[in-house]
């Protein structure tokens, strides 16, 4: 027989559970009412601005197939609509993407942060680097690392690109014989990779002529892939999800391997930098390099960047320097393969300036205009980096009076930017006069912007220039590029550019 308080205590515990219950059901209520509040007033600031039809919970996102027509979709949207557009991920967030100069010009101008939805899926990976730092930080590092992207330390860097452009093109000697299709992406991955540790970290990595495939270069695919993944996939916007799942593992898998390549490259050099506080005594022994500059960077309180800092900036570099130059390198020679008349123009130029050289000298650099504006061209076509992101700290008015609110995420599709057809002309054709000066000075400032624009553009362009310019020059020297119709490129978004299928091209050898 139950005693009386035995009963008050059934009667209690039930009490706390139907409180529990109760608590927890008010909380869920709570979120779903903060979150509908959150949508309206997200969807309230695009009011003045139509965009695609978008789905109530999965937004645009289910629209973006990964199959090599996003781009095509993209380029779609930017006919539809002539200045910019919301596009929704998930129910919740959404960017206004835009794609003409005036409208890129007033979110490039200014030096707002980059935007905390996408560029915090990579912190984990770069760190908090110059790509995703904002604020004083930001400043901070742009001003103590800018020196190490003076002409007099790229110059030193020419010959170097040389020998790693030289190494891939002796690994092509087997194409050029047999005659067969090859991919061409890999193997730019690695000769980026080797170029950028020889010049900006004086480090012989060996890693084109290795066996095998490089680890650090499959870490960065695999991260870049993982990360794509991610912001497609609804679920793993939350951290916890991610974290627990397959692809959280890889991806940690993956950042243990970067970070690994990076530590040891910083450790290396400290070590050879002990006792070493004047770049006059280095100089004595050979050039300086960006991986000096950042370690021996003081500002005007003579504080120089925390172990933290350097690792974030050195993956930053190790990403950016050479995964963005590969896109845009393969790219290029993809491109130049697709159009033999402007590539014998580009040859025909390359072997006046080299005049039986097998080398490139700094001084040739600025003596191809012919093969600068392919660059260009390509770069136009291809950006190795389609698209660049902000987060607005402040109420943002565009050209035509349209405004948008502080807070709102902010996109700048460059790949429809570089093929708008109100700013080029048949923009979907190869035409390098386009860049003549006399064409250049009739369009915006903002219509072309490979390397983004205004104070948060690219710190390391010249050094991507330089390199492409080198790596043209020598290959085209050496052999003929010739596409295979068959084996198109499908674009797709993964950080940089990127073909789905590959990017295939065959060689010819030059009677040099």
């Amino acid at each position: 027989m139950f005693t009386t308080e035995v009963l008050w205590g059934l009667q209690l515990g039930g009490f706390v559970q139907y409180s529990f219950a109760l608590f927890c059901l008010l909380a869920v209520v709570h979120k779903v009412i903060v979150l509908l509040m959150h949508i309206r007033r997200t969807s309230r600031n695009y009011d003045a601005f139509p965009g695609p039809p978008a789905h109530w919970l999965f937004g645009n996102a289910l629209q973006f197939k990964q199959d090599g027509t996003d781009f095509d979709l993209i380029v779609k949207w930017g006919l539809q609509y002539p200045y910019g557009y919301p596009v929704w991920f998930g129910p919740s967030v959404c960017y206004f993407n835009s794609h003409h100069p005036d409208y890129v010009k007033s979110i490039l101008k200014t030096t707002e942060p980059k935007d905390d939805f996408f560029y915090k899926f990579i912190k984990s990976w770069i760190g908090d680097g110059l790509l995703v730092s904002s604020g004083q930080k930001w400043f901070r590092h742009r001003r103590l690392l800018t020196p190490g992207f003076h002409y007099d330390i790229l110059k030193s860097y020419t010959r170097l690109m040389s020998d790693s452009v030289k190494t891939m093109l002796d690994k092509w000697e087997i194409y050029s014989s047999t005659g067969e299709t090859f991919e061409l992406f890999e193997h730019v991955s690695l000769m980026a990779l080797d170029s950028i540790m020889k010049c900006a970290f004086s480090y012989v990595s060996n890693c084109q002529t290795e066996s095998g495939t490089n680890t650090y270069i499959k870490s960065v695919y695999e991260l870049s892939y993982l990360i794509s993944l991610r912001l497609r996939t609804l679920p793993y916007h939350n951290d916890f999800i991610f974290h627990h799942s397959p692809h959280g593992f890889r991806y940690r898998r993956a950042c243990k391997v970067a970070h690994s390549h990076t530590e040891a490259v910083i450790r290396k050099r400290k070590e050879a930098l002990k006792g070493e506080k004047d770049t006059g005594n280095i100089l004595k022994k050979r050039n300086l390099d960006f991986l000096d500059i950042l370690l021996l960077a003081r500002d005007e309180n003579q504080q120089g960047l925390s172990d933290e800092d350097i690792r974030a900036e050195v993956d930053t570099f190790m990403f950016e320097g050479h995964d963005t130059t590969a896109s845009g390198i393969a790219f290029i020679l993809y491109t130049l393969a697709c159009h033999p008349e402007h590539q014998q123009m580009c040859r025909d130029e390359i072997n006046q300036v080299l005049d039986g050289k097998d080398n490139m000298e700094w001084e040739d650099l600025g003596k191809m205009p012919y093969t600068t504006m392919c660059i260009k061209e390509s770069l136009r076509l291809y950006p190795p980096v389609p698209g660049i992101a902000r987060i607005s700290t402040k109420p943002m008015t565009f050209f035509d009076g349209k405004t948008l609110p502080a807070g709102c995420l902010l996109g700048a599709s460059v790949f429809a930017l570089h093929r708008n057809s109100m700013v080029w002309e048949n923009p979907h054709v190869f035409d390098p006069l386009r860049f003549l000066p006399e064409n250049i000075s009739q369009r915006s400032p903002h219509a072309f912007v490979p390397f983004s624009a205004g104070p948060r553009n690219c710190i390391g362009q010249n050094f991507a220039m330089n390199e492409m310019k080198v790596v043209v020059a020598l290959t085209l020297r050496r052999f003929q590029l010739i596409d295979d119709p068959m084996r198109k490129p499908k674009l797709i978004a993964q950080l940089v550019l990127r073909s789905l299928n590959g990017i295939h091209i065959k060689i010819k050898a030059m009677n040099t």
